[in-house]
């Protein structure tokens, strides 16, 4: 996000913007895998941010058809 962008106002909103932030991540060859410490002095929440790789969903396998009768 550049300075002149709107702050996410909405959940949706802040998970789009780490989507769209870890997919320039991983388009970079950047490992984005681990955690950090976000350390944002006196005016706000100090975060500890942990991005694990999860495996996608399979896709269904079909039924083979029984070959007993």
């Amino acid at each position: 996000m550049t300075t002149d962008e709107l702050p996410p106002s909405s959940e949706a909103e802040l998970r789009a913007e780490l989507k769209a932030l870890l997919r320039r991540a991983h388009d970079s060859d950047l490992e984005i895998e681990g955690g950090w410490d976000c350390r944002n002095g006196t005016d706000y929440p100090d975060w500890d941010v942990i991005v694990t790789e999860v495996r996608k969903n399979e896709e269904p396998k079909q039924e083979m058809p029984s070959t007993n009768e």
